[in-house]
């Protein structure tokens, strides 16, 4: 009996021939973002419990900034919890119930579905917004908390190239910082829920001057929005960077790299 080109197609996807008919390597960008987000998970879960090399002259890591113990004179802190594990919270519960992030690790760590087109594992279906999902919901209020750590991690990067000592210079940090903030605003100014805000909620847009600002802002929103997933893995990357340039300067690995 003839085998069709679509039975052929099947056969050459293996194991998951039974849930896809598609024949390109559509499995490498979940496999690679999980790794990714994986080690950078393993990472950020050492660095909190090193609980050291978080600042280092000017130069504040990312993932220990801004320092709650310090900021709101908290006393009574164990000297075990560092600083990354009392700010870190809030910009994983961002990016956890970010809808770019939600599609990444459904896809990755739960085949939920593992790729366009390729039926999920079963016992692993979405269920929606229920059980421990119904943190997704909060993921409005979760970038209002990031919006005022992007404020801070500004500061930081001015702290990089020393505006606010009254003394500027320019080094290494100074440009891994700045991109590192950036990128981080591409992502957060980006976000979904920040575009209904701005935007949501209007029946008209040109009919007054606050709906037309609005929609200017709306605007400007939506073409961050449309490279989100970009931006989400960017500032990761820009993250875990800055972080190694903080601990390697505080270790003593290199020096800072002062340019003037």
């Amino acid at each position: 009996m003839a085998v069709s080109t679509a039975d052929r197609a099947v056969k050459r996807t293996g194991a998951w021939g039974r849930f896809t008919m598609r024949t390109d390597a559509w499995w490498v960008e979940p496999l690679v973002f999980g790794l990714f987000l994986g080690a950078f998970i393993v990472y950020s879960t050492w660095r909190a419990f090193e609980n050291a090399h978080y600042f280092v002259g000017p130069y504040h890591s990312p993932l220990g900034s801004p320092d709650l113990r310090e900021l709101l004179h908290l006393q009574n802190v164990p000297a075990w919890i560092s600083p990354s594990m009392l700010i870190l919270p809030f910009p994983i519960l961002f990016r956890m119930t970010c809808y770019y992030y939600r599609k990444a690790y459904y896809r990755s760590y739960m085949a939920s579905p593992p790729g366009c087109a390729v039926k999920g594992l079963s016992g692993y279906g979405y269920v929606g917004e229920r059980g421990v999902f119904t943190l997704q919901n909060l993921h409005r209020y979760a970038l209002y908390t990031a919006i005022v750590i992007l404020a801070w991690l500004w500061y930081d990067a001015f702290l990089a190239v020393g505006v606010p000592q009254g003394a500027p210079f320019l080094s290494m940090g100074s440009f891994v910082f700045f991109g590192n903030v950036l990128l981080l605003s591409a992502y957060t100014l980006g976000c979904h829920s920040l575009r209904h805000i701005v935007g949501g909620k209007l029946d008209c847009f040109s009919c007054d001057p606050g709906a037309r600002m609005r929609y200017g802002l709306w605007q400007k929103v939506t073409v961050l929005n449309g490279r989100h997933m970009l931006w989400a893995w960017c500032s990761l990357a820009s993250i875990w960077l800055v972080d190694l340039y903080v601990r390697g300067v505080s270790a003593g690995w290199f020096g800072e790299g002062r340019l003037l």
